[in-house]
């Protein structure tokens, strides 16, 4: 169920320069009315997304959705992407893969300049997710880049909301929503103006809903304001790249927080406690052979999941070697105590039903190549929706410890984003694990 929402004005187009003048209005007529709860104006922080969902707007100028186009990969979306992987002959997971999105950009490049209009109604920026929202009088400004070259100037819409609160008739609290619209270049331009609407002295947050580019103006500009720049490695189209920006922007004491990272917690809660009993921690160091199966389309958990275990156990990476294949396997291989050689395998899994989050983490097993130890330390956590038949397949897989893995009850972006906004300090474990991860990529070969 969502929450009720009032809305103290609906969204107004307006000019660029008027945008703080109108917010004022809203928030004084509000104040000179009759109304009996009080509205909590934004207090806690100022946040800007970069939210371009170039998919959506692919799919609405091929015909295949007349939605709103405000990122979200709900039914609507993922059944127009599915008719669009039929009609293109692309294997149909509902999900935008990297082969997927650039089918959509050649056919849409093919379309007379007549047909290159998206008509669908754009919702984007006038609502957060209740779990945000409710918790946090903010201000939220969202960039909403269209397609096309054509510098046509910027447009802005300002409102705002107030979900109203269950446990309380008297307040209200409430957020203002700015929308930018505009070309790629547009928003380039304005740089300086969306840096000024961050309120001073209230912590400043980033949602970029894009690949990391440190060559684009807007996101330097931007990485330079805000307290954290806030992304989801899951939709990455080349993730082995683009955490290698990531580890350049942390080193230069840029704040970065991954939405994926936080999906990895119950792998990471069910390790622990599998190694936790005395006779298994000692077990754990000698671990030398780790296989890590993730579906098939996006490497970035199995690569995370494996800088945060190697980084535990202080493996340095020795080589990244990519074999190919049907299950486009990885092998890292890694020197532990006592010059110990340590192999490490990734596997991606073609599975018939894709979840939601693209590059899951399907099973994983850890295990000695010496037999006797093997016995010991020989563990096999299995996801509970897809299973992991490969790794359990064969007759040692019978002496070793099988768990099943929960995930977590919502791993959607904007629920993750409003845990995020919670604890939005320096997380040292995953700037740790990161900087690992980058040292294995750095090794491919």
């Amino acid at each position: 169920m969502t929450t009720p929402i009032v809305a103290l004005q609906q969204p107004k187009d307006i000019s660029l320069g008027e945008i703080e003048e109108e917010l004022s209005k809203i928030w004084l007529s509000q104040n000179q009315g009759k109304a009996t709860s009080i509205a909590t104006r934004a207090a806690t922080f100022s946040m800007v997304v970069y939210e371009p969902e170039e998919f959506q707007q692919l799919l609405g100028a091929l015909g295949f959705y007349n939605g709103p186009i405000d990122g979200i990969h709900g039914p609507q979306t993922r059944n127009a992407v599915r008719e669009a992987q039929k009609i293109y002959q692309l294997p149909i997971t509902g999900r935008v893969d990297p082969e997927t999105l650039a089918k959509l950009r050649s056919e849409f490049a093919k379309q007379p300049e007549d047909r290159q209009k998206v008509t669908n109604i754009n919702l984007r920026g006038f609502s957060m997710a209740d779990a945000i929202a409710t918790q946090n009088p903010s201000r939220v400004m969202t960039l909403c880049p269209t397609m096309g070259e054509e510098d046509t100037g910027v447009t802005a819409q300002v409102s705002a909301y107030c979900p109203i609160q269950k446990q309380s008739n008297s307040n209200l609290v409430c957020s203002e929503y700015v929308t930018l619209r505009g070309t790629k270049s547009a928003m380039q331009r304005v740089d300086e103006t969306i840096k000024s609407l961050m309120i001073p002295d209230l912590p400043k947050f980033v949602w970029w809903k894009a690949t990391p580019n440190t060559e684009q103006q807007l996101f330097r500009s931007l990485c330079e304001t805000s307290n954290c720049i806030i992304m989801d490695s899951c939709y990455f189209s080349d993730p082995e790249s683009e955490f290698l920006k990531m580890q350049e922007l942390i080193e230069n004491e840029t704040y970065i927080a991954d939405l994926n990272w936080h999906r990895l917690s119950a792998w990471q809660e069910l390790i622990a406690a599998t190694f936790d009993p005395p006779k298994r921690r000692t077990a754990l160091w000698k671990v030398d052979i780790i296989t890590i199966d993730y579906e098939k389309g996006n490497a970035a958990q199995a690569l995370m999941f494996l800088g945060w275990f190697a980084s535990r156990l202080n493996w340095k990476p020795v080589s990244y070697t990519e074999l190919g294949g049907d299950y486009d396997i990885a092998h890292i291989k890694f020197t532990g105590g006592n010059d110990k050689e340590i192999l490490a395998e990734l596997a991606a899994i073609p599975t018939a039903d894709f979840g939601e989050i693209p590059g899951d983490l399907v099973g994983l097993r850890l295990g000695s190549s010496n037999p006797d130890v093997d016995v010991d330390c020989c563990t096999i956590l299995c996801s509970e929706t897809t299973g992991c038949m490969r790794l359990e397949s064969g007759g040692k897989a019978q002496s070793c410890l099988t768990e099943q893995v929960t995930a977590l009850s919502d791993q959607k972006a904007e629920a993750l984003m409003a845990q995020q906004l919670q604890r939005w300090g320096r997380d040292v474990l995953y700037e740790e694990s990161l900087a690992l991860t980058a040292q294995m990529l750095h090794l491919r070969s």
